[in-house]
């Protein structure tokens, strides 16, 4: 199944695809089953019923709602670098034994077709094309060969990075929480719906529409089924929980000359099956200066 948050006249809702178009419900209407995360919360046969229920709501025609994040507000965003070989080598990193962790906030999220902002403090904005997991139950000390069973769905991510404010300590918490600079979307795709952990599946990012990523799922040198059990060892991940898995090779900062992101491109990033997440780059507005009294 695929679901997709949206918003439509300033209320929130949910469309499921429904033979090739998506048929939805707002969160003001009766039969509103609830945002994906009350879903992936209930567990059971909360998408199926939700799939019942928004079957019976109008058509929505994508290009007539905002497309929000699928999640908007999960407790956790972890993030993982340097998990293909080639981005390490291509960073300049010795490939590390144990996943490189670091973590995202809400406030920097933003969904399909909205902008990514390059801040006026840098011209140094460049694209992370990535896979998300997300949680679907809690998993504590979870076996790797059960791990896929904890997984509810996935998404796409565009990790995008500030690249001299990401170095300028060695934890990369600024330069990867810039607002309006972690495009995540449009659709949620169940797992029962994809090959397991995604095995199989081509990531592509474009930019302006030449491709600039390209890797198998497969490359990653931590699978979503060792990244889950792994986090798992030592903190207690919730339904809802959002893993981005990490970029292949490819990226602006490592080409020569460096090729960063500018007002008025666009960049996109698609997953065989997931789907195609696009938007739009915009410098960010200075603030007018206020008036003294």
């Amino acid at each position: 199944m695929k679901f997709a948050a949206f918003c439509k006249d300033g209320r929130k809702g949910l469309a499921v695809e429904i033979e090739g178009g998506f048929h939805g419900l707002t969160e003001d209407e009766a039969g509103y089953p609830g945002d994906l995360l009350t879903l992936i919360r209930k567990g059971g046969d909360a998408f199926a019923e939700a799939r019942a229920a928004l079957q019976a709501g109008a058509q929505i025609p994508l290009d007539s709602v905002a497309l929000l994040p699928p999640i908007s507000d999960p407790e956790k965003i972890i993030c993982v670098g340097l998990n293909y070989r080639d981005h390490s080598a291509e960073s300049g990193f010795e490939q590390p034994a144990f996943p490189t962790l670091f973590g995202r906030f809400n406030s920097s999220l933003i969904g399909h077709g909205a902008p990514i902002v390059r801040p006026l403090i840098s011209d140094q904005l460049d694209y992370e094309g990535e896979l998300v997991a997300v949680i679907g139950r809690e998993a504590r000390n979870v076996p790797e060969a059960e791990a896929l069973d904890y997984v509810a769905g996935y998404s796409i991510f565009n990790d995008a990075s500030i690249r001299d404010y990401q170095f300028k300590s060695p934890q990369w918490t600024a330069g990867k929480n810039f607002d309006d600079s972690g495009a995540f979307g449009p659709w949620f795709v169940t797992a029962d719906a994809l090959p397991a952990g995604c095995l199989g599946l081509t990531l592509t990012t474009r930019l302006n529409g030449q491709v600039v990523q390209q890797a198998s799922i497969d490359d990653m040198v931590f699978s979503v089924a060792q990244l889950v059990a792994i986090c798992s060892e030592f903190m207690t991940l919730k339904p809802g929980d959002v893993i981005v898995t990490g970029t292949p090779s490819g990226v602006g900062l490592a080409r020569k000359p460096p090729l960063f992101m500018r007002d008025g491109d666009t960049c996109e990033v698609e997953i065989d099956g997931i789907g195609l997440l696009s938007n739009p780059i915009r410098d960010e507005q200075a603030q007018p200066l206020a008036k003294s009294a």
